[in-house]
């Protein structure tokens, strides 16, 4: 579990967490829960997703797979063990003084991006679509599920954390944060073609080599870099109503939009 957690990455999850929560005003102590349950939620499906039985990778920021440092089964239960935590971080963080009824919103939140509606059904709808011919639109709908989902819940659980509650502002942040998560789909899509190895930490051309459907495979790499700027330029429009409060989700919006590993 310590080896899958602590091991790198971006954090992109946590990050989220934080600068939705501050755009509200929330101390970063109070947010401290849902960003560590965020991660830990993405560190158990980088485990799960590595697996033979899955997408089958050997590499993951730049060290062996869970799975090949301690066998199948043991990252297997490590990946369930890592789930059952970031429910229990949520439920066990007394120091917030977040009310209990917005502490089981969250966890509702939480949970859904979890299950059929959310990774768990991106991921089945993912292997199902190997070497298959997706239209865009169903290229997108996998994403909104398997990525975009706990970027969605990430965005949300900082904000309930925050204490808003306001069904216009949260919608705003939901919109930002679809056009985020697919943004940050199309340019893992794009360096997986012609991102740096050494950077990345993982090999690069996998999906290439096991026939999945990707943006550059659909629509092009020149199309699909116009269309990661279209879903930026979308993100930024959704949180103009929060003024320089929301500078922190705009230069994240930027960032994934740019990054290199």
């Amino acid at each position: 579990m310590h080896y899958a957690l602590i091991g790198g990455g971006k954090r992109m999850r946590p990050l989220l967490v934080y600068a939705t929560g501050t755009a509200f005003g929330a101390p970063l102590a109070r947010l401290d829960a849902a960003a560590v349950a965020v991660e830990i939620i993405h560190a158990y499906s980088l485990v799960h997703d590595d697996l033979p039985a899955m997408d089958d990778d050997a590499l993951r920021r730049g060290r062996p797979t869970c799975h090949i440092e301690f066998g199948e089964a043991m990252a297997i239960l490590a990946g369930d063990a890592l789930q059952a935590l970031a429910f229990e971080v949520l439920t066990h963080d007394e120091t917030s003084g977040i009310d209990p009824c917005t502490r089981l919103d969250m966890l509702r939140a939480l949970a859904h991006a979890c299950g059929s509606q959310g990774m768990a059904g991106g991921q089945a709808f993912d292997l199902s679509a190997v070497g298959q011919h997706l239209s865009l639109e169903e290229l997108e709908r996998m994403h909104v599920h398997k990525t975009g989902a706990l970027i969605r819940a990430s965005v949300r659980l900082g904000a309930l954390a925050a204490g808003c509650h306001d069904p216009d502002t949260l919608a705003a942040l939901e919109r930002y944060a679809h056009c985020v998560g697919l943004a940050f789909q199309i340019r893992d899509d794009i360096l997986d073609i012609e991102g740096d190895p050494g950077q990345l930490g993982k090999t690069l051309g996998k999906d290439a080599a096991q026939s999945k459907p990707t943006y550059p495979t659909i629509l092009g790499l020149q199309a699909s870099a116009a269309h990661l700027a279209e879903l930026t330029a979308q993100a930024l429009q959704s949180i103009s109503p929060l003024g320089e409060a929301a500078n922190a989700l705009r230069d994240l919006a930027c960032f994934i939009a740019e990054r290199e590993s």
